[in-house]
């Protein structure tokens, strides 16, 4: 199926030339914010990929006495040293050791700040090593960020947390499910470890679909308090066409969603991540609309949420993505960001949302 992303390859791209606009924008004192914006999001993640060894192939090495006094300029401060013995004041440039190669990220982070910097670097990331870092990040600080587990293991096909897992291994030499086992608990926990497997079930299960809507009613709104491992077990192991007949049988036989069952039976992690299973087997689309719509709704943005998924959803389906944040929300993607952001940072916002749906 065609990638329904509102980011397309760049027509006529000649790597070659992108990297010399970007080392121009970022050239002398000063930046130019706006070219590079303009161009990084005008391209795809593949061609972004070639831009960077195209730029460390023709600017990798440091030039002479400007880059110094601009990276002087920028990263050091004049230090005066004041003595008692003597009537001058001597004053020093610290000049620390400069590497003999540039690279095209360490050099946006260097000339971009904030949310706009880590947007771009985002940008500049390939799909999967992003996702990678992502979940090491949200495990390997103080405290974890559950909110990063739930939307990446909940919405990646097998295949792709397949890759994930092996990619996690190669770059950090860890086993990404006992990082992640050693960091969680309780049935949460299970759950994640299953997704993590990546061996869904493929195709429906035609005698199971009335079985499982019987097994998961039982499990819950029939029992006395609730059977979690039997919601992890299912939930976990059927593949999203299986659930999606699941889910229509359990409505005629319970009278109501699974997601009503859900949150009425469960808390906390587990019950965050057993409804992101269930909404990404119905829609990732709208999963990903509505998580959107919630990380800018009320006081205050979550621009990490906003910024992972509008990275990693920008060349897949955000175009889709759109038009089910309009179906479900009195306004579009566009205006929402448009209101809740500001500077550089909401022009590539906006130009990576590709367009209002009002």
């Amino acid at each position: 199926m065609a990638a329904r992303g509102t980011v397309k390859p760049s027509q006529n791209f000649n790597a070659t030339q992108d990297a010399e606009v970007l080392y121009k924008a970022m050239k002398g004192i000063g930046t130019d914010e706006d070219a590079i914006l303009q161009l990084l999001v005008a391209r795809s993640n593949a061609q972004r990929q070639q831009i960077k060894v195209a730029y460390k192939t023709q600017f990798g090495k440091v030039g002479p006495t400007q880059q110094l006094l601009k990276r002087a300029h920028y990263k050091w401060r004049l230090r005066c040293i004041h003595t008692q013995t003597h009537t001058h004041t001597q004053c020093f440039i610290k000049v620390p050791a400069v590497s003999s190669r540039q690279d095209l990220v360490d050099t946006l982070k260097g000339e971009l700040g904030g949310k706009f910097e880590t947007l771009i670097v985002g940008l500049m990331a390939a799909p999967l090593a992003y996702d990678v870092s992502a979940l090491r990040n949200a495990i390997k600080g103080a405290g974890t960020d559950e909110k990063v587990l739930v939307e990446i293991l909940a919405s990646r096909t097998p295949q792709q947390v397949k890759e994930i897992v092996a990619a996690y291994r190669k770059e950090y030499d860890d086993d990404l499910e006992e990082d992640i086992s050693g960091d969680t608990s309780g049935h949460f926990k299970r759950l994640l470890v299953i997704l993590l497997q990546g061996n869904r079930q493929s195709g429906v299960q035609g005698g199971n679909v009335e079985a499982d809507a019987q097994v998961l009613f039982k499990a819950g709104e029939q029992k006395f308090g609730t059977d979690e491992q039997t919601f992890v077990t299912i939930l976990g192991n059927r593949s999203a066409e299986h659930l999606r007949k699941v889910f229509d049988a359990y409505m005629k036989l319970a009278g109501f969603e699974m997601e009503e069952s859900i949150k009425r039976e469960t808390s906390g992690g587990l019950r965050d991540l057993l409804l992101a299973v269930v909404k990404c087997a119905r829609s990732v689309p709208t999963y990903f609309a509505e998580t959107l719509y919630y990380a800018m709704k009320g006081a205050g943005t979550d621009d990490d949420t906003l910024i992972r998924v509008m990275v990693t959803r920008s060349e897949v389906d955000l175009f889709d993505v759109r038009t089910e944040f309009r179906k479900l929300f009195a306004c579009s993607l566009f205006s929402m960001i448009k209101g809740d952001t500001g500077g550089d940072y909401r022009k590539a916002l906006l130009l990576l949302c590709g367009g209002d749906d009002a």
